[in-house]
C-alpha cells in the first residue's frame, strides 16, 4: 500500500521520458515516433510531446528523416559522472590524511548551479556525522566553502551569483544583509580562508581554504567541519596548516585541470 502511495507522488511524465530513453541501445539507436509508441505502449501524441521536449533540451536529436537518437546532453552528463569519479579517486588519499590529522570531517567542494556542490568527503574519526554527502548541495552564503569560492570569483561572476541567490537565514548567525555579506567576502579574500561560525547549523563550525590551478585561479575549496565544542578559534592557524598540506597534495594531483 505504501509503495502504491509513493508511486502516485512520482512525476509520471519524467518516468515516461526515461522509458523512452531506455529504448535506445547499440542495436537500435534511432527511433521514429510510431515505433516508440508501439515499443512503449504509449500513444503517439504522448511520445511526440515527450520527444519534442527532450529534443529542445538536447537530450535527444531529431535527424532529417524525423528519426530520433540520443543527444549531446546525455554525453555531457555521462562525462560529468566520469569526471567526478576521477576527482574522487585523485583526491581520496589527501582528503583522508587531512581528516585523520585534523580529526574533523573534510570536504572538497565547488560552486555549481549557484550552490556549493560537494565532490568528495572524509568523515571525522570522532564519530560525529556531518549532514552532507558526496554529490549534495548546500547554500553558498551560509557555508565556509561557499563564501570562500564566491570571494575568489571575478567581480562580474560574483555579482551574477549574488543576484541569483537568496540570503535567507538558516539561524540568527546567517549573514542576510547584502552589504555585510560583501564585506565578509572581501575579508575572506584578504585573509585567505573562510569561517562558518554556526551560520548554517547551530553548534557546527567550519573552516575552508582555496585549491588553485597552475595559473593561481581558485577551482575548489577544502574544508573541515566540526562541533563548536571541539573547534577552537585560537587553533585556526593549526587547522589551516593541516588543510594546506592536503591542498598541496590535491593541487599536485589536479595539475592538469584548469577548472572542475
Amino acid at each position: 500500500m505504501n509503495n502504491q502511495n509513493n508511486d502516485k507522488k512520482l512525476n509520471q511524465s519524467i518516468i515516461k521520458a526515461f522509458v523512452l530513453l531506455d529504448a535506445f541501445s547499440h542495436e537500435k539507436h534511432t527511433w521514429g515516433v510510431r515505433e516508440l509508441a508501439q515499443k512503449t505502449g504509449y500513444n503517439k501524441s504522448t511520445v511526440y510531446r515527450l520527444l519534442h521536449t527532450l529534443n529542445s533540451l538536447n537530450i535527444v536529436y531529431q535527424n532529417s528523416n524525423e528519426k530520433y537518437s540520443l543527444g549531446s546532453k546525455l554525453f555531457e552528463l555521462g562525462n560529468r559522472v566520469s569526471l567526478y569519479k576521477t576527482l574522487i579517486k585523485l583526491t581520496n588519499t589527501a582528503i583522508k590524511k587531512v581528516a585523520l590529522d585534523i580529526q574533523e570531517t573534510v570536504l572538497l567542494s565547488i560552486i555549481k548551479e549557484y550552490q556549493v556542490f560537494h565532490i568528495n568527503k572524509a568523515d571525522s574519526l570522532h564519530g560525529l556525522k556531518i549532514n552532507t554527502s558526496i554529490g549534495s548541495y548546500q547554500p553558498i552564503h551560509a557555508t565556509a566553502s561557499g563564501k570562500l569560492l564566491l570571494a575568489y570569483l571575478p567581480v562580474n561572476e560574483q555579482e551574477e551569483i549574488l543576484s541569483n541567490i537568496d540570503l535567507k537565514p538558516h539561524n540568527d548567525n546567517t549573514i542576510t544583509n547584502i552589504s555585510n555579506f560583501k564585506k565578509e567576502l572581501k575579508l575572506i579574500k584578504n585573509q585567505g580562508y573562510s569561517l562558518d561560525m554556526e551560520e548554517l547549523e547551530f553548534g557546527l563550525v567550519c573552516i575552508a581554504i582555496p585549491i588553485k590551478n597552475k595559473t593561481g585561479t581558485v577551482i575548489a575549496s577544502l574544508s573541515a567541519s566540526g562541533p563548536l565544542s571541539r573547534f577552537k578559534v585560537e587553533n585556526i592557524t593549526q587547522y589551516i596548516n593541516i588543510l594546506q598540506k592536503g591542498v598541496l597534495e590535491i593541487e599536485n594531483e589536479l595539475s592538469d585541470f584548469n577548472d572542475l
